[in-house]
């Protein structure tokens, strides 16, 4: 399995992004996906995750209200919008997909900068 991740940025505070994630390769064993994120220094952190058929979701306490994860399987793709953005969701953001074994694919990022 192969992520990209794209539509990171500079943004300014209060504005918006949505970011995608494209799969490809053995894509019929993708179970779950998720979003995190890597500030400067800091440890990386789950942002969002959703199930395999995007029945269910759930967000990191700081981003609930402001993000909203999707995924389309018909188009491989997964998406995160991010809403009322603030300078300290700057980060890079990896797209993550675990396939029916457990392993867990990665893509390579794309940086998101909102200045204030």
């Amino acid at each position: 399995v192969q992520l990209v991740e794209s539509g990171g940025g500079l943004v300014q505070a209060g504005g918006s992004l949505r970011l995608s994630c494209a799969a490809s390769g053995s894509t019929s064993r993708i179970n779950t996906m998720a979003w995190y994120r890597q500030a400067p220094g800091k440890q990386r952190e789950l942002v969002a995750g959703i199930t395999s058929g995007g029945g269910r979701t759930n967000y990191a306490d700081s981003v609930k209200g402001r993000f909203t994860i999707s995924r389309d399987n018909a188009k491989n793709t997964m998406y995160l919008q991010m809403n009322i953005l603030k300078p300290e969701d700057t980060a890079v953001y990896y797209c993550s997909a675990v396939i029916n074994n457990g392993v867990n694919y990665w893509g390579k990022g794309t940086l998101v900068t909102v200045s204030s």
